[in-house]
């Protein structure tokens, strides 16, 4: 059976929750006959490269989603694109305020996804989920990991494919935000699970 590498990050930013583990975490341990080895990772800069690496290595899947959270989103919203930039407004758990410089700076611009983003969302608006591919995944530790990641994949698994995935607050995240969008976490679980189904089809440049 083939295997899938799905993370979700921790709390950051003071909340005790963090939508992207909680709903990873929710999802069953085989989708379309796919093996999935969920795993939580860590909001800093220095170490989520280092921390992909080594599950890749371990777990040696054949695709890896990483999932994050993006306050101010209403839809979910897997990513195109990852930049060679760092740049974040709080800072991550370790302490770290980067204000802006490269993430390697021996790597291009950027790297596009490799898996297939555009039928992801279709998959999940069958599903009854909002959603749209996003073209900017931010500067913060969420794109970090996706240019590691990607990094990574094109230097030592070339045969692996990712992606990173972005979902909104969940519904109890936002009662202290009444202004920030959120989902229900059943409808997250609905739209990630949509999304692994879609591995099986040839990855996109």
């Amino acid at each position: 059976m083939k295997k899938l590498l799905i993370t979700g990050f921790e709390p950051f930013g003071g909340d005790c929750d963090n939508a992207s583990w909680e709903a990873v975490s929710r999802l069953p341990d085989t989708i379309a006959e796919i093996s999935l080895c969920k795993r939580q990772v860590p909001v800093e800069y220095d170490r989520i490269g280092e921390v992909l690496r080594n599950l890749i290595d371990d777990i040696q899947p054949d695709w890896v989603i990483c999932v994050g959270q993006a306050a101010n989103r209403s839809a979910v919203t897997p990513e195109k694109v990852a930049i060679n930039w760092k740049c974040g407004s709080i800072a991550d758990n370790a302490g770290i305020l980067y204000k802006g410089e490269v993430i390697r700076p021996d790597g291009p611009d950027g790297y596009f996804s490799t898996l297939p983003v555009e039928k992801m969302v279709e998959a999940m608006r069958n599903a009854g989920v909002p959603a749209q591919v996003s073209f900017t995944a931010g500067t913060y530790v969420c794109n970090t990991a996706l240019y590691e990641l990607l990094h990574e994949l094109r230097q030592a698994h070339p045969q692996v494919l990712g992606c990173f995935i972005h979902v909104p607050y969940l519904c109890r995240q936002v009662l202290d935000r009444p202004q920030s969008p959120s989902l229900p976490i059943d409808s997250i679980v609905t739209a990630l699970t949509a999304a692994v189904t879609c591995l099986n089809t040839e990855a996109e440049v």
